[in-house]
């Protein structure tokens, strides 16, 4: 009944072509607009962007090969009267083969990427530079801690806000990623940067941007029954004087509330 072998061959087509558009469709599952499928705002994304790609090149190929293979053994050795089945223990040299090719390939992603997450991760590379903020997740927001006009955190100028990371393009921005409940994730999709944030510990995440404009930072762990809520907004500067204008609003701001905060319990005496 070799129609079983046009079905699988159906089956796999469908696939196939489903794997070699998805590349080029304006709904590409990586989280660039649709008018810039392939561009990423930052210098780890596209190195991270080319990791995928490798790996998805190299997992195609093979699901490709072995949809052909599927097809061929199903038609090629379709069930007919009065055929008997011969049955064999196996190949050791193809047990070899395809033990050695995969971990070949393994040993290869292993060591090719070896470059990236260590420029990302390691503790060793990250830029010697002053912290941007303090963010420390907890159920359900991303609380920011930038330091004031000392430059410096945990004094008394510190600037306080929810839900709102900024930074300038073209410049490494370092945070300090704290959690005070329980395990969230840090997840910059646009920057492809995504880092635990563990409670009890404070963990260094640097990244970078070479466009300005909106973003957005995620939650990628399930934290609880509000965790689809804990999303922040990301923006990127054109410039450190903007950058540093936004600040100084923030700053009169702040003052401005606590002013107003001691009036009223002093109104209250």
């Amino acid at each position: 009944m070799r129609y079983w072998s046009v079905l699988f061959a159906l089956a796999a087509l469908f696939s196939i072509g489903a794997f070699v558009y998805s590349p080029f469709s304006p709904n590409w599952w990586l989280p660039n607009s649709a008018d810039e499928p392939y561009h990423v705002v930052s210098k780890f994304g596209r190195e991270i962007d080319s990791l995928f790609l490798i790996i998805l090149w190299i997992t195609g190929i093979v699901f490709i090969g072995t949809q052909i293979a599927l097809v061929w053994v199903s038609y090629r050795y379709v069930d007919r009267p009065g055929a008997v089945a011969t049955y064999f223990h196996g190949s050791q040299r193809l047990e070899v083969i395809w033990t050695i090719i995969p971990a070949a390939i393994l040993v290869f992603i292993a060591l090719y990427q070896m470059g990236t997450w260590a420029s990302i991760k390691f503790r060793s590379a990250a830029p010697k530079v002053q912290p941007v903020a303090e963010i420390t997740a907890r159920q359900f927001q991303w609380v920011m801690r930038y330091p004031g006009p000392d430059g410096r955190l945990h004094t008394a100028d510190d600037v306080h806000l929810v839900n709102d990371l900024h930074f300038v393009k073209n410049k490494p921005a370092l945070i300090y990623l704290k959690s005070s409940d329980v395990l969230h994730s840090f997840f910059l999709p646009q920057l492809r940067i995504k880092q635990d944030a563990v409670p009890g510990l404070t963990i260094p995440v640097w990244f970078d941007s070479d466009r300005s404009g909106a973003f957005e930072l995620l939650c990628a762990e399930l934290c609880g029954w509000g965790h689809y809520k804990m999303r922040s907004n990301v923006t990127v500067h054109e410039n450190q004087a903007d950058y540093d204008d936004w600040l100084q609003r923030k700053i009169r701001d702040q003052n401005q509330s606590q002013l107003a905060s001691a009036d009223a319990a002093q109104g209250g005496k």
